[in-house]
């Protein structure tokens, strides 16, 4: 088990996990997740939509218009593929929108939660969230509303993740359990994997309790993969 070196490795492990899990679970509900600050997440996307190809018939969906402008300004080629929430949303409304193909979530935040659940309700193919960040969403008030989002998020698997901590990192590529690693003087060593996506309290707990220095793969990956994420 080991870190990528650098952004090109993280998307080519993201890829071929996501692929194997869309080959496991075609109609699934999935996430990506590569957790950095400042990465620029529009260009990432389009990456992967390019190296999907026309497999599965995949679109991109940002939050908004603006970014979708800006998206389809700067890979024109790929501007057929490329829309907003808002645009699905009125496609699958006018029941022009594709049922069955592959739909990427770009980023989408707290805000866009009910026209992500709205869209993810109409689409029988399957959805990937790209670096989303819904689980905090208020959604109405009351038990009732509580549930339904429990419920929403519940159905969502990890494809692919590559998370920064304190003191380490947290790492998922399907159909491999998480593994945790600790960051030590010279460099990243894994400590524990799990079966599913461990808390933060099981995450103290193994970067406390781990392995002892000298005792499993010395990395210095994550910092490679950090200074080129700078740069």
């Amino acid at each position: 088990m080991v870190l990528p070196a650098d952004l090109r490795t993280a998307e080519a492990e993201a890829l071929a996990a996501l692929q194997q899990a869309l080959s496991a679970e075609p109609t699934g509900r999935w996430t990506v997740e590569l957790r950095f600050e400042g990465l620029k997440i529009q260009p990432l996307a389009q990456r992967l939509l390019a190296a999907l190809g026309e497999i599965g018939d995949p679109r991109l969906l940002f939050a908004d218009a603006g970014a979708t402008a800006l998206a389809k300004r700067d890979r024109p080629e790929l501007a057929p593929r490329q829309a907003s929430l808002g645009d699905q949303k009125r496609l699958q409304q006018s029941q022009e929108a594709s049922t069955a193909g592959l739909l990427i979530l770009v980023a989408p935040a707290q805000a866009d939660y009910e026209q992500v659940e709205a869209i993810c309700g109409a689409h029988g193919g399957p959805v990937v969230l790209l670096n989303g960040s819904l689980e905090e969403a208020a959604i109405g008030i009351g038990s009732v509303a509580r549930e339904r989002r429990k419920g929403f998020l519940s159905r969502w698997q990890s494809a692919y993740a590559l998370i920064p901590l304190d003191g380490g990192a947290l790492k998922r590529a399907f159909p491999a359990p998480w593994a945790l690693y600790r960051r030590d003087a010279d460099g990243h060593r894994f400590v524990a994997e799990f079966e599913t996506r461990p808390d933060s309290e099981q995450q103290a707990e193994a970067l406390e309790g781990g392995a002892a220095p000298g005792v499993g793969r010395s990395l210095e990956a994550m910092d490679r993969f950090l200074e080129g994420l700078r740069s």
